[in-house]
């Protein structure tokens, strides 16, 4: 783990909050490490989100259940922006992790000082001071850290990777599902993961000068009103809405189904959020993928999931097939122990949801009836009552 003085935040659920209310005390366990290391570097066109989409389809058994996870390998995130890095580490929570910890480095130190550089010395948090102290007592790990897991990555295996349908566990290139001419009426450019100026740019680069495709309706909100801000100055902005793109205020919107735009029945969407859990961004019975703002953009263009380099009239992307896990390593060393005066058996009424990678939105759900494989209808008001 790394040295120094740190800070991780963790969400807690009604009855954790409750509790704590009560009683001004909580407990919680310090999560076992998993290292992740990254080798080799990502080639022109692949992007962070394509790591993320990879990692979570590669290890797809619950290896990172609950663990944080150090991203290592010095040399090939040195190459990897902070966008790209943000847009991973907001993924390690599909991913199954409770976090994701990029090191503090160059890239990092230069990303910061532009900001402050932007906002002037009165931001509230980056402040000339910190930055400073971050560059002259960087986080890195301890030379006799140990760890649950090793796992390794090497990036220039990766190309463009779409999540789905209706999973972040499943993958596939996308060259290969192209080639599937698989229809869409919705695309969505929009939410906390991928819709900082960088996603924008990326998806204005592909449309530019081009139309959205009949029938398909591609909806775009920038991660703050900042950001949009930057996009408009850039150019940006006007490109995607002139292509045809629907703006929506930044914040949450069909990402977690609300508002405009939402899937409909038999519908099939791809977007640069960061879930597609069956039913969440709209009817149970609609179909969604994830991938990154240029696949998405183009993908809008063609009218069907594709990649950019087939609507940029490029050199088609050699096809290079999902890494096998073969490909990458996992060792565990230790175990984690239970906690002195945890009971051995717990014993207790225990509800069975009958159902596969059961997801956030089905412990909680964002809408009261979850059908089942063989067709059953579940209130799950009755697992979590009000």
């Amino acid at each position: 783990m790394y040295g120094g003085v740190g800070c991780l935040g963790t969400p807690v659920v009604r009855t954790d909050a409750a509790a704590i209310w009560a009683t001004g005390r909580t407990w919680w366990q310090i999560p076992p490490v998993a290292r992740v290391e990254f080798q080799g570097q990502l080639r022109p066109g692949v992007t962070g989100k394509d790591v993320i989409i990879t990692l979570c389809s590669m290890f797809n058994q619950d290896e990172v259940l609950n663990h944080a996870i150090e991203f290592t390998g010095l040399d090939s995130i040195k190459t990897i922006g902070v966008d790209d890095r943000l847009a991973i580490a907001n993924m390690t929570t599909e991913w199954g992790a409770l976090s994701g910890l990029f090191p503090v480095d160059e890239t990092l130190i230069a990303w910061y000082r532009k900001r402050l550089e932007h906002h002037g010395p009165n931001h509230p948090r980056i402040t000339k001071s910190r930055i400073d102290d971050l560059e002259a007592y960087p986080m890195e790990a301890s030379p006799n850290a140990t760890y649950a897991k090793y796992l390794t990555l090497n990036l220039s295996t990766l190309s463009p990777s779409i999540s789905g349908p209706n999973s972040v566990k499943l993958a596939t290139p996308a060259s290969v599902l192209a080639e599937k001419n698989i229809a869409i009426q919705k695309a969505y450019l929009v939410s906390c993961t991928n819709s900082r100026l960088s996603d924008l740019t990326a998806a204005a680069d592909v449309v530019r000068g081009k139309k959205i495709a009949d029938g398909v309706e591609f909806y775009i909100a920038a991660a703050s009103s900042e950001v949009q801000h930057q996009a408009e100055e850039s150019g940006a902005w006007g490109a995607l809405v002139d292509a045809g793109a629907r703006t929506l205020p930044a914040g949450c919107g069909p990402c977690i189904g609300l508002g405009t735009g939402l899937l409909k029945e038999g519908e099939v969407g791809i977007s640069a959020t960061n879930r597609n859990f069956k039913g969440r961004m709209g009817s149970p019975k609609a179909t969604a993928y994830l991938a990154s703002p240029a696949v998405v953009a183009a993908s809008a263009i063609a009218g069907k999931i594709t990649s950019p380099y087939e609507v940029e009239e490029q050199e088609p992307w050699t096809r290079i097939e999902m890494p096998e896990r073969s490909n990458a390593e996992t060792t565990s060393t230790s175990t984690v122990e239970i906690l002195e005066g945890f009971p051995e058996v717990i014993e207790g009424e225990v509800v069975f949801v009958d159902a596969d990678n059961l997801n956030t939105d089905g412990i909680y759900p964002g809408r009261p009836l979850v059908e089942m494989a063989d067709g059953r209808k579940i209130h799950l008001s009755r697992l979590c009552p009000p």
